[in-house]
């Protein structure tokens, strides 16, 4: 850890030192960026506001800046938000992690901690993310509960992505790109005026290529990328008091998925079975090296498409009236084999579908020194799932029950659930100047959630379901009651209660209040000192797992979060430097977590199911600095501290179904340091050309991804590779380039994980298998733009 923090420091030592030597070039003034920061405006209250105005710690970032360092996904994040966590899920519903506040579901019904809009239009679901970064204007990470103004799931905070919108003239743009694993990017807008009331942009961009996995094992690789997302937008501006945007966007992704690392094997039941698998090779430590079945290569056949409006009335000079609606569906058909292995082991198909739907409508005014706003809301999600599991064979289309890579029976079987959330609120915000320095702040909003499941795990391959049916009535003759009969294809998820097997019907009613109180203080223009308290929630939620028995599919309770905090922002040196900080502690009430229960009859042992965490809390600080000292050079560092921490005493089970005590444990995926650091100079090399270079700093501490003790396992050559842990790493990203015509044409090339060093992002128990997703190795290239 040490060393990567002195070659954090004397990197970007290095670029702030060599800036003279680019000053002293005879430039011509007018193609450097001028001294100073200057403002930016963002909508973190739901109106326009100056972000040093804004008593939340938010990050921002413009359009240019993400193109800048390749930030084209929500994952990228971490390099510009420091206690921002993104974590590659073994079965590819990414999970997003904000202040150490998150949720590990693997499902595609799994709501997030960290919401994601696009212009205030939700994105309801992770797996729903990711195409939200096509032709921003800026995305804004607001840190800490927003239930108040963004509702339930925002317990974390909430992330808002700013597309860049129709302009009054014509303008277009083309970009282009090629990496040295021969990914192939490109896209472009267009947009201007259709006539004096009507304009609008047209966005796309599409990725192709670039396999960076290789199997090492044998001669084949993975990971081209096959992504295109798109975005018309229309604004329609009838009269000075009346602006309606129409926006549809989408993306269709036939990318490869990612395959795991091998670290360890550790059987789930009689080590004789393993066959081959106790002796496969472990991966190599790479980034590149992992390992998948040839015949289940890991892909996607995604899509989804949004349709959002929005309307706003001035009803007079002071108060408006604002409707956004929107529509979204996804389809989801993957390919994933998460063993690490390239026998016939373990592998899922996973469809689904996913709609949702949302209406948000709010009364916005000011009057004296009152600033309000009044709404309500309601959304509705409807969503399947199917996991078909097992041993797969392409060439019959079907599950066989003999693996043809172990040459042993292989349970196979399908697992469902279908579910629907509505979801209704009520909200007030009110801010409140005393004077010219004193704003107080108060929110508040009544939310009402109604969940409703049906799932179970299925037979596909009748052994399973003649085992269950035969256990079942073992049980049911010792207790008097008749044999039941188990139907092809049929239920075998078992009620203990009744001693019958079926579908899994549940419901899960809830309401709450989440609020937010403040004040801050401006003393002058420069200064704001703030102070908050705030309870936000995250509803409840039903799992999808291959259920043994009903109660796996019992739900966790909704979670909540109250936070108290404590923040400044400063301008300094004539708008050169900005100084921002918080010290933040949360008080964390059922935290949902993954974990495993009991069965009722006790049959099977310890069952994996989602468990409340009754009292847990996180602390921390972070500060952002800011500089601008010369014409040209912009420097920023971001640093958090974080310390989780489960409070008093909750006994579950390990990895390995080991009952263990996990008090005072540290929560997954939350490294305690987080520091991202970027520099870039500008200078002129003559009228009409500029050039640039910059770097990108990113450097995370070890972090767990389980509970309790990540390194003890049940093997020693399993422990002696780190077990479930996330060590900690520092990447280092390159950038340099051409400027020409007032920077509208520009070529750059870059380098990113400079240092090709290996790092992984989760690390989990598959089965049999232990397993490791990688990060991206080193890699290089160049992009081309052009703007009109």
């Amino acid at each position: 850890m040490h060393k990567n923090m002195i070659l954090l420091v004397a990197s970007v030592s290095a670029v702030a030192i060599q800036s003279p030597a680019f000053a002293q070039t005879e430039a011509a003034p007018q193609a450097q960026q001028p001294a100073g920061l200057g403002d930016i405006i963002v909508t973190a209250q739901k109106r326009e506001q100056a972000i040093n105005d804004v008593p939340l710690s938010i990050t921002a970032a413009s359009g240019e800046k993400l193109a800048n360092q390749g930030i084209t996904n929500v994952a990228d994040l971490v390099k510009i938000v420091p206690g921002f966590n993104y974590t590659e899920s073994a079965f590819a519903t990414p999970v997003y992690t904000l202040r150490g506040i998150g949720f590990y579901d693997t499902s595609l019904a799994a709501k997030p901690t960290v919401s994601i809009y696009q212009d205030q239009v939700p994105i309801p679901f992770s797996i729903m993310t990711r195409g939200a970064t096509l032709d921003l204007e800026r995305v804004e990470v607001l840190k800490g509960p927003q239930g108040t103004l963004f509702g339930s799931n925002a317990t974390g905070g909430a992330i808002n992505y700013i597309a860049a919108k129709p302009t009054s003239t014509f303008k277009a743009g083309i970009d282009a790109g090629l990496d040295s694993f021969g990914q192939v990017s490109g896209g472009g807008f267009i947009s201007g005026p259709i006539s004096d009331t009507l304009s609008a942009r047209v966005a796309v961009r599409t990725e192709q290529g670039g396999a960076w996995q290789r199997s090492y094992t044998r001669d084949e690789k993975l990971g081209d990328r096959n992504f295109t997302t798109g975005r018309i937008l229309i604004d329609f501006e009838p009269s000075d008091g009346a602006r309606f945007s129409l926006n549809l966007n989408g993306f269709i992704d036939k990318s490869d998925g990612q395959a795991a690392q091998l670290i360890g094997v550790v059987p789930l039941g009689n080590p004789a079975r393993l066959g081959p698998l106790a002796t496969y090779p472990i991966a190599p430590r790479n980034n590149r090296d992992a390992d998948w079945t040839p015949e289940q290569k890991p892909g996607r056949d995604d899509w989804f498409y949004q349709a959002a409006f929005r309307g706003d009335i001035d009803l007079t000079d002071d108060i408006t009236l604002t409707s956004i609606s929107s529509y979204s569906q996804y389809h989801n058909d993957q390919d994933i084999d998460p063993d690490g292995v390239a026998l016939r082991d373990y592998f899922y198909n996973t469809t689904g579908k996913i709609t949702a739907l949302s209406q948000e409508l709010r009364l916005q005014g000011r009057t004296g020194g009152l600033t309000y706003i009044l709404g309500a809301n309601y959304a509705r999600e409807k969503t399947y799932q199917q996991d078909d599991a097992g041993p797969y064979d392409q060439s019959t289309s079907a599950y066989n029950f003999v693996d043809a890579g172990l040459g042993i029976p292989f349970f196979v079987y399908s697992q469902y659930a279908r579910q629907k959330f509505v979801n209704k609120a009520v909200f007030a915000n009110l801010d409140y100047d005393i004077g010219d320095s004193i704003t107080l702040h108060g929110g508040v909003r009544y939310t009402k959630t109604n969940i409703d499941f049906a799932g179970c795990t299925a037979d596909r391959g009748n052994a399973l379901g003649f085992g269950i049916e035969n256990l079942v009535n073992f049980i049911r003759g010792s207790v008097g009651l008749p044999s039941i009969d188990i139907p092809t294809d049929g239920c075998v998820t078992i009620d203990g209660t009744t001693l019958t097997v079926g579908e899994v019907r549940k419901s899960l009613d809830e309401d709450n209040v989440s609020w937010r109180a403040g004040v801050d203080y401006k003393p002058s223009k420069d200064v704001l000192l703030y102070a908050s308290v705030s309870k936000g929630y995250k509803s409840g939620s039903f799992p999808l797992l291959s259920a043994s028995d009903a109660n796996q599919f019992n739900p966790v309770t909704q979670e909540s979060v109250t936070a108290y905090e404590l923040g400044a922002k400063l301008t300094l040196l004539e708008n050169t430097a900005q100084i921002n900080g918080a010290l933040f502690y949360y008080d964390y009430s059922d935290k949902q977590l993954k974990g495993r229960v009991i069965a009722n009859p006790d049959v099977f042992g310890p069952l994996e199911a989602l468990v409340n965490v009754p009292k847990s809390s996180v602390q921390g600080g972070e500060i952002q600095l800011d500089l601008a000292p010369t014409d040209g050079l912009r420097v920023s560092i971001g640093a958090t501290y974080l310390k989780t921490k489960i409070k008093g005493s909750f006994v579950n089970y390990d990895s390995y179904g080991n009952q263990l005590d996990f008090g005072g444990s540290a929560f997954p995926y939350t490294p305690k340091f987080q520091i991202v650091t970027d520099a870039q100079y500008d200078w002129a090399l003559s009228d009409d050309v500029a050039a640039f270079v910059g770097a990108n700093l990113n450097f995370q501490s070890d972090t767990k991804a389980v509970l309790g003790d990540a390194r003890a396992t049940p093997s020693a050559a399993l422990s002696a590779q780190g077990g479930l842990t996330i060590e900690d790493y520092t990447l280092i990203d390159l950038r340099a380039g051409l400027s020409f015509a007032d920077k509208r044409y520009k070529i750059s090339a870059f380098v990113r994980n400079l240092g090709n060093t290996y790092y992984w992002s989760n690390a989990t128990r598959i089965t049999d298998t232990t397993v490791r997703f990688a990060g991206r190795p080193r890699t290089f290239g160049a992009t081309l733009s052009a703007r009109f």
